[in-house]
């Protein structure tokens, strides 16, 4: 979801049907404008005024290290020296000299002492280990491997692809053995989002080395070349001998299809199929029927492995859509494990095709899998076994261990930055403090979370819990006396709404999106006054959405209105609420037959949204779960989805 094009708003399509704020022609993997608020990436942040004028330049030291700004953020830091975050001052001041404007690594800092003492001087802290992977990147590009290695050997978190690929050409220049590197390379670019600089330079370096044959190497380049990355796919994988396919299938794979059906006879086997997979990739994101023929003839050529990671989960969906049981079941077969192992779905949908097919014994295997597994594919292969949606044992530590954990520095430093408005440090600090605690302590910290109204916090920290759990912490119901009669007195489900605000703002009450949706339920200011006119509230403003209750007030109103112009759909309405109403019609009326509700889910688009509506559906299955004796049934919640005209909607 991150660093995705941002689509344009717009009232309304050239043809007339208005689809929210979204644009159909918008990049398919595009972002909607919606509203998750709990981003990856520090977003700019302004001082707020409400603070403490060092606290107000501490922020603007923040902002200066992002934009390494040196000589800005040595200005601001000499004037911070007795802050009570003293080691982000001193970070915010040494990073900048790491990274170049453009945000690349440069070999040459002049910081060495300084980093050597940082890291000394704060050992074993988060701040630490953030300098430690921006250190990483320093001695990767200069080629210091033994320094690299010492520094790679303390580093905790390793969740930095770049520096990964680092520590395999450190590997690789040590002589490890070329095909295991090479396989592990493999597993780590699957998103060109990240890989830098250091990814390429391995790339190349394993296919010098045999670690990668000349068909890998090309298509490691080719998911860059996908996601609109040209330069970086050719210095991945050299010249690519079906670029202009992919390049054409980006942006008319019908006519893509057309071109390359013409000439696939002479193209060879293995570029046949990568084209193949690539054209059937576009077209499902158009959900064009032609894309099951692109995908059939991909299927006879083979090769499958060498498609990118969405090209092979993309022939999955495309078969499920057309209910091509046996295309589903060896397209997850055929798929990489680093690509099967990353989502759940494909074991859910492998175990249906089993199904389908006629093994009820190895299909019931499967499902066994993911029965324990508390996500929406957990809850549906629990139905698909004849068993009841599992809401765990409650937990209950032992008060001195809430106050134990709840003492400790970590969280008030992280409640520190949450004052200031810098939820990105603040969970980083918060986070940290969580490595290697046992169930118990994770119980006992969101717990802690929960009575300082961090709900946020309570329920990304009981959400770690293996084994043992507390679901009322991983499913809290706050501001329950504002959002009941709200709900109530327009027939919408509780649970329903809940389910979607513990997605969209984590129960964060002033949670802002980059596209400036805002509250409790993300609501966009044109969706606000729309929905305050219907409902009567003539003298609604804008700045009234942080305002709790007319936040709730207009998000319950609107996802109450786009269930009912969906025919009554939680599938369809949850991705209304965060695509706008227009598309999930569109997408709707483009199925070639009557679906499941889950295939509908798994089938959407556009990947936040598809995400989406699977969370807010099984959120919303445990929030009823625990609040009733009734046993909620998430396949029943999907029900089916067919074929249908768009309608002219007013909604936005």
């Amino acid at each position: 979801m991150l660093h995705r094009k941002n689509i344009k708003n717009l009232n309304k399509l050239v043809a007339g049907l208005i689809l929210g704020a979204m644009v159909i022609a918008a990049p398919v993997n595009a972002k909607p404008k919606s509203s998750q608020a709990n981003s990856k990436s520090a977003k700019k942040v302004e001082p707020n005024k409400d603070l403490s004028k060092e606290d107000q330049k501490f922020v603007e030291l923040r902002e200066a290290a992002k934009a390494n700004d040196a000589s800005k953020a040595n200005q601001l830091a000499s004037q911070l020296g007795q802050h009570d975050l003293a080691d982000y001052v001193s970070y915010f001041q040494i990073k900048p000299q790491l990274y170049d404007k453009g945000n690349q690594a440069r070999a040459e800092t002049g910081a060495d002492a300084a980093v050597d003492a940082f890291l000394k001087a704060h050992a074993g802290t988060a701040i630490a280990d953030r300098l430690r992977n921006d250190w990483l990147l320093v001695l990767g590009k200069r080629q210091d491997w033994t320094s690299f290695d010492r520094e790679y050997a303390q580093f905790q978190l390793d969740d930095d692809a770049q520096v990964k690929c680092y520590a395999l050409q450190s590997r690789l220049q040590k002589g490890e053995d070329v095909k295991t590197l090479g396989a592990e390379a493999k597993n780590i670019l699957l998103d060109p989002q990240y890989y830098g600089e250091a990814c390429p330079d391995l790339v190349q370096s394993l296919y010098k080395a045999g670690g990668l044959s000349k068909s890998e190497a090309q298509a490691i380049g080719r998911i860059a070349l996908e996601n609109n990355f040209e330069s970086l796919s050719k210095k991945t994988g050299g010249d690519d001998p079906i670029a202009d396919i992919v390049k054409k299938a980006r942006t008319d794979p019908s006519q893509a299809m057309r071109d390359f059906d013409k000439r696939a006879w002479r193209t060879g086997r293995e570029n046949t199929a990568a084209a193949w997979g690539v054209i059937g990739q576009f077209l499902a994101k158009k959900l064009d029927r032609d894309a099951i023929k692109a995908y059939r003839l991909q299927h006879e050529a083979g090769f499958h492995q060498l498609l990118s990671p969405e090209s092979q989960e993309w022939k999955v969906r495309t078969a499920l859509r057309e209910g091509d049981w046996k295309l589903v079941k060896e397209a997850i077969e055929n798929m990489s494990p680093a690509v099967k192992k990353r989502d759940p779905a494909w074991t859910f949908w492998y175990g249906r095709a089993q199904k389908e097919l006629g093994d009820e014994s190895l299909s019931k295997e499967t499902m066994q899998a993911l029965m324990n597994q508390f996500h929406f594919y957990g809850q549906l292969a629990r139905e698909e076994l004849g068993m009841k949606i599992y809401v765990p044992k409650k937990v209950h530590p032992e008060e001195s261990l809430v106050k134990q954990m709840g003492s400790q520095k970590a969280f008030a430093r992280a409640v520190r930055f949450y004052d200031m408005g810098l939820r990105f440090e603040g969970n980083r600090e918060w986070n940290w403090a969580l490595r290697g605690l046992s169930d118990q302590q994770l119980i006992a910290v969101a717990e802690h979370a929960k009575r300082i109204g961090l709900y946020d916090r309570a329920v990304n920290t009981a959400d770690r819990t293996k084994s043992e759990h507390d679901f009322s912490l991983r499913y809290p119901t706050p501001y329950k006396d504002a959002l009941s009669p709200i709900a109530q007195s327009i027939g919408l489900d509780t649970n329903w709404a809940y389910g979607l605000i513990r997605q969209e703002s984590r129960f964060i009450m002033n949670a802002r999106s980059h596209v400036g949706a805002s509250g409790l339920m993300q609501v966009m200011p044109a969706t606000a006054k729309y929905v305050a006119k219907k409902i009567g509230m003539n003298d609604f403003k804008t700045s009234q959405l942080s305002d709790m209750n007319t936040n709730l007030k207009l998000g319950s109103n609107y996802l109450n209105m786009v269930l009912q112009d969906l025919d009554g759909s939680w599938a369809l309405a949850s991705a209304a609420y965060n695509a706008g109403p227009g598309r999930p019609k569109l997408w709707r009326e483009k199925l070639p037959r009557t679906v499941e509700g889950a295939i509908f889910a798994e089938t959407i688009p556009f990947n936040e949204t598809r995400g989406y509506v699977k969370n807010v559906l099984a959120n919303a299955n445990y929030y009823s779960a625990l609040s009733s004796s009734k046993t909620p049934s998430l396949k029943q919640r999907l029900g089916t989805v067919s074929p249908k005209a768009s309608v002219l909607s007013e909604l936005p």
